[in-house]
């Protein structure tokens, strides 16, 4: 669990219903003993390091105190250094998209089985492109998030268990991960 991570948390500061204030949730993530917490953006993205000495899921552990110190619930996704690097090597449709704003990195939560996309992957999405990694889904959506059946499509097959970020979150989080562990 040592070393840097990132977490992302589902809802928060979309709509109305999950505004949350990035300095409580800073103090949040520092209060379960994690150190080096920076947000990004607006919209529920941290990083942190986790020390060796803490134990258990950071994920369980930050979705457990949302509700008890913010007074709100959302599903937490935690990618480590090592799978965030991943993410961003690994990421099939850079060639195709000409929008790193259009271009998404849907992620799973922890015990998802990708393979729940394996029917999705297999249709034709026009324009779109899905591309399926070990705990994400490549997306490109060159009408946008909002008007693509291929984003609505992964959410209804996978519920609150995913969160999307655009490819510019992604590699922004990427970069501040590697600047907080140096």
């Amino acid at each position: 669990m040592a070393g840097w991570h990132v977490a992302l948390l589902r809802g928060i500061n979309v709509g109305r219903a999950k505004r949350v204030a990035m300095a409580d949730l800073r103090t949040l993530v520092e209060n379960l003993g994690y150190g080096d917490v920076r947000t990004v953006l607006n919209s529920g993205n941290i990083v942190f390091t986790a020390p060796a000495r803490i134990a258990g899921n950071a994920a369980a552990r930050i979705e457990k105190a949302l509700p008890e110190t913010l007074g709100i619930s959302s599903r937490v996704m935690v990618l480590s250094a090592a799978e965030l690097a991943a993410v961003v090597a690994g990421n099939p449709l850079l060639g195709t998209a000409d929008s790193h704003s259009r271009l998404l990195v849907s992620v799973l939560a922890d015990g998802v089985d990708p393979q729940r996309l394996k029917p999705l992957a297999g249709k034709d999405w026009g324009e779109e492109r899905l591309a399926v990694g070990p705990r994400v889904a490549y997306q490109w959506c060159p009408d946008g998030m909002l008007a693509s059946p291929l984003a609505t499509a992964i959410s209804r097959a996978l519920g609150d268990a995913v969160t999307t970020r655009t490819w510019t979150t992604v590699t922004k989080l990427y970069t501040l991960g590697r600047e907080t562990g140096r």
